[in-house]
């Protein structure tokens, strides 16, 4: 990835959008927090508590929290939870920025971590990063980037176990609503070429 700060938000752009724990430490603790964290993200996207409630994944029974979101105005590509930072490829799909979709994820979420670790500050390292992915050699290798990441630090062996990312979604084990998976496969070519060359793309370094 093209180390930059690539903020003009607009519709039709994609972005590879990320950031981390203040200090490096933990956002993601237990099951339940990376649950309570796509949860977040599906309200969003727009999708019902309803709709989120029939996956076991991102459930979250008797939630209050209220995301105001339009379906349609975003894409999510691709995902992946670390324990101390994250990883999507977002598609802006109207004038309302992707900047104002992360600020209404991870303010909630801050607001979540804070209150039950009883703790106060900052969740996150300052404003998260964004970079424009500008064609499809890009986008490839940056979803190979994504989706490799846990078993490139060590998580899992392959990333086909990690539960957290949205391989499962493309490899066919899982069908997550919040996840749209026409493009990448499309620019992939199908399923069994994804699957080769992510695992190809992700020893390569950023087109």
């Amino acid at each position: 990835m093209k180390n930059r700060d690539y903020k003009n938000f607009a519709s039709g752009v994609i972005m590879h959008v990320y950031n981390r724990g203040n200090n490096r430490e933990k956002i993601f603790h237990y099951e339940q927090d990376y649950k309570t964290f796509l949860f977040r993200v599906g309200l969003g996207l727009g999708f019902t508590e309803k709709e989120l409630n029939k996956e076991k994944l991102i459930s979250m029974p008797y939630s209050r929290i209220r995301i105001n979101g339009n379906k349609n105005l975003f894409k999510i590509h691709a995902f992946c939870l670390m324990p101390n930072h994250f990883h999507f490829i977002i598609e802006q799909c109207g004038d309302i920025p992707i900047s104002k979709l992360i600020s209404q994820i991870c303010t909630s979420y801050s607001m979540y971590i804070n209150k039950k670790y009883k703790r106060v500050g900052h969740v996150f390292q300052d404003c998260f990063k964004a970079a424009l992915i500008e064609d499809n050699s890009q986008l490839m290798w940056t979803s190979a980037y994504i989706h490799m990441n846990p078993a490139k630090d060590g998580l899992v062996r392959h990333p086909s176990e990690y539960r957290w990312s949205s391989y499962s979604d493309y490899i066919g084990k899982r069908n997550l609503p919040i996840i749209n998976k026409e493009l990448l496969l499309s620019t992939f070519g199908d399923q069994k070429n994804f699957i080769e060359q992510t695992l190809i793309l992700n020893v390569k370094d950023a087109p």
